[in-house]
């Protein structure tokens, strides 16, 4: 409780300095961060309960195992994260706002203490949230709003499991958590690009042992089959991403930028029917993505998560355990944002980094 009165102060004095509206922002994210709190119960709390259904104490019970996974093999912190469970009477724990300039796919930042600037601002009603895109759009900003399962408060609070993901397949809730404990190893406040690639890169390190100890032949292939359509949909947005940067640095007029950004919108949502149908038997899983109004939004936190995953992947197949991973990881959060840039650009691999066998054994990590 200490440390949240002081990271409370420090959110009022900095909300004071940028004014009213900057008040009311961080009093809704310390509203919405005790009352997360105040609901979390230990796991052992819920199993014991006799009113708590049988299908949650399952989940409970395997949410234990995949967090003892976490500290014991994967060596993230075993500290009181993800030890405790909240149901939330609301489908995400919060909503996300992102905004990228019309004509750009550079997304606004928002800074704050301790987190620094992030392409994103979130709020724990989605009214809220949706409120402010409102704002932005009539600066005519492009704007997306999206809901959050989960989140990291980098380990100055006991994140508990919520039920926003609880009900994810295992494979699933497995990756959600080690993501979000990864942002406890390593976190470079103010690059967003680095934190979330490389918390994306250990869920991909950590899935993969995870099923390799725990899971069986339908587990494999099912999160097989998640990957490669995840792969193909990513793939598909790099192609209409790099299309949509070289129209917004082109020297065409404003008018024929819009029009052709509307035509690219188009063309990219008819290539994922014929994807969708070809490549994934009518498989209809990224269908909301897509029936969003399409913005340059849509594209900003891809980015974000994912292109320097390969980079990350890259230093993992060059370290000798998963411990000198983590080390050379926060040797990099520690540089300047821009030296740390270059770094990861000069890890970036041609091809896809093969994993040495080494890596390929259950790692502990002390």
């Amino acid at each position: 409780m200490n440390r949240f009165l002081t990271i409370a102060s420090t959110l009022l004095c900095s909300a004071m300095l940028g004014g009213c509206a900057q008040l009311g922002y961080y009093a809704q994210a310390m509203h919405g961060q005790m009352s997360l709190l105040s609901s979390a119960k230990p796991i052992d709390t819920w199993l014991a309960d006799p009113s708590t259904s049988t299908t949650l104490k399952v989940q409970l019970t395997r949410t234990r195992e995949i967090r003892a996974f976490a500290a014991t093999t994967l060596g993230l912190p075993d500290n009181g994260s993800y030890k405790s469970y909240a149901e939330l009477q609301r489908p995400y724990v919060m909503w996300n706002v992102v905004a990228t300039p019309e004509l750009s796919l550079k997304p606004v930042q928002w800074c704050f203490p301790i987190a620094g600037c992030v392409d994103y601002r979130g709020y724990y009603q989605k009214g809220d949230a949706e409120q402010f895109a409102e704002s932005l759009a009539r600066q005519a900003y492009d704007v997306r709003v999206s809901g959050v399962p989960a989140y990291s408060t980098l380990g100055w609070f006991n994140d508990p499991i919520l039920s926003s993901f609880i009900n994810l397949p295992e494979a699933e809730l497995a990756r959600m958590v080690f993501h979000e404990l990864a942002h406890q190893v390593a976190y470079a406040p103010g690059d967003s690009p680095f934190n979330e690639a490389f918390a994306t890169a250990v869920e991909d390190i950590g899935v993969s042992l995870w099923l390799e100890a725990q899971g069986d032949a339908m587990m494999r292939e099912q999160y097989r089959v998640h990957r490669q359509r995840k792969q193909d949909f990513l793939e598909l947005l790099s192609r209409y991403r790099l299309q949509l940067d070289a129209v917004f640095e082109g020297h065409e007029s404003i008018a024929d930028k819009r029009l052709r950004k509307t035509q690219l919108f188009a063309q990219m949502k008819q290539d994922y029917e014929v994807m969708k149908t070809s490549l994934w038997g009518g498989y209809a899983g990224y269908d909301r993505w897509f029936h969003e109004p399409m913005s340059n939004a849509h594209f900003a936190l891809v980015s974000t998560y994912q292109d320097l995953v390969p980079a990350f992947q890259n230093i993992y197949a060059t370290s000798e355990s998963l411990r000198h991973f983590y080390d050379r990881v926060k040797a990099l959060a520690k540089l300047k944002k821009a030296q740390r840039r270059s770094a990861l650009e000069s890890m970036q691999p041609a091809a896809q980094p093969v994993i040495p066998e080494h890596h390929q054994q259950t790692v502990a990590v002390q």
